[in-house]
């Protein structure tokens, strides 16, 4: 068992990297403007299990081995950055909508918003780089079971994470109303939100370059 200066240091850096914007936040804000917090915190089941998956990969020594073949990694990356190139590109095409307008946007069920966020989660190579980086960092081997130790810090990224993304998926929805009727405002969200997308996927390259 971490002692509580570990678990509140872990806490903390929990806490600071679910309140930076990336991915997943970016889905589950796009998802729950255009279809409502129901939908937006259906998508943030999605993320979850995506980060359970990744807890359980890095703490049975799984991620460490995807990690140590260079064209696993390196195509998990790839994936993610094609993927939020493509988000992109929807965002700034001509005709193209912004994920914060509303009015027309297709709906997604429930199965597909599940899926969806669980697999913008596990294309984010970053996720698999914060457990095999951080999580080693803050356990003790005399502290007991080095396995038990990573679960518990796991579970406390995932309880923060999950707990951040689901008061800004429900908070989310509030900014509907203000865009109804202000097509300068969403023709703006659109191209900022291209950007960044384009922006991460350009991060993201690099990184699979190291």
């Amino acid at each position: 068992m971490p002692d509580t200066a570990q678990l509140l240091a872990f806490s903390i850096l929990s806490l600071g990297m679910a309140l930076t914007p990336g991915p997943n936040m970016l889905y589950l804000v796009s998802r729950s403007l255009s279809q409502g917090r129901t939908a937006g915190l259906i998508s943030l089941l999605g993320v979850s299990l995506g980060y359970v998956l990744y807890m359980l990969c890095a703490a049975f020594g799984i991620s460490a081995l995807m990690l140590a073949v260079p064209y696993a990694y390196e195509t998990l990356c790839f994936g993610g950055m094609v993927y939020l190139l493509y988000l992109a590109w929807q965002a700034i095409k001509p005709g193209g909508r912004s994920p914060f307008q509303v009015k027309n946007l297709p709906k997604d069920s429930n199965k597909k918003l599940f899926i969806m966020g669980l697999i913008t989660n596990l294309l984010n190579p970053k996720i698999a780089i914060m457990y095999l980086s951080l999580l080693p960092q803050f356990i003790t081997p005399n502290h007991g079971s080095v396995l038990t130790q990573s679960l518990i810090l796991g579970a406390i990224q995932i309880v923060t994470a999950i707990t951040i993304n689901a008061i800004i998926a429900i908070m989310a929805g509030s900014i509907a109303s203000f865009l109804t009727g202000r097509p300068a405002w969403i023709l703006v969200q659109r191209w900022i939100m291209g950007t960044v997308l384009a922006g991460l996927a350009v991060r993201m390259m690099f990184e699979a370059r190291r």
